[in-house]
């Protein structure tokens, strides 16, 4: 089974924030385009083993609190206050149960809502920015691409989002000193 999403940041939120792909284009790509994208997203990050049965109207709140988050991972890059209604907004999606993970024979088993699964993202979202993880939030350095990321580098120098970046960046510095030379 092909995975329609990417996860370079092995965390939920972060995850979450980058399924609107180089945002600061002109035309941004939305991976969130419907309720089967956003179950499969939920699946695919491990937010829940099964389908959450996404509606229309889910994509629209999912996309929603997308944006709030962002939002506030963007006011703690600049050392700036979070948006008052971002804020809000973040807190009232964690107001609601979590994620509900169940033991079966066959061992652990997460089953959620679309609002559950979007709760426990909020929730690692707040954990983040309330936390001492909030100073280690990088934007992918990469022209084009705005995946947040937390460096957990040495010396905190990575400067990357993950390996495709990086590969990218370096590729394209090749490429400009041979033109150079």
């Amino acid at each position: 089974m092909t995975m329609e999403h990417a996860f370079p940041c092995g965390n939920p939120a972060l995850d979450f924030v980058g399924t609107l792909r180089a945002r600061r284009n002109a035309a941004p790509l939305e991976m969130l385009k419907s309720a089967r994208s956003l179950d499969a997203w939920f699946r695919e990050s491990g937010v829940v083993d099964g389908d959450t049965n996404c509606q229309p109207s889910d994509v629209s709140q999912a996309v929603t609190l997308r944006e709030a988050i962002y939002s506030l991972i963007a006011a703690r890059l600049a050392d700036e206050s979070f948006n008052e209604s971002a804020l809000s907004l973040v807190n009232r999606a964690a107001r609601t149960p979590s994620t509900i993970p169940q033991l079966t024979s066959a061992g652990r088993r997460i089953e959620a809502t679309p609002e559950q699964a979007m709760s426990s993202v909020a929730r690692t979202a707040i954990d983040i920015l309330s936390g001492p993880e909030a100073l280690l939030l990088r934007e992918c350095g990469r022209p084009g691409c705005t995946q947040v990321y937390m460096d957990r580098s040495r010396g905190s120098r990575r400067e990357w989002c993950g390996t495709k970046c990086r590969n990218k960046v370096n590729a394209a510095a090749y490429r400009a000193r041979r033109r150079e030379s």
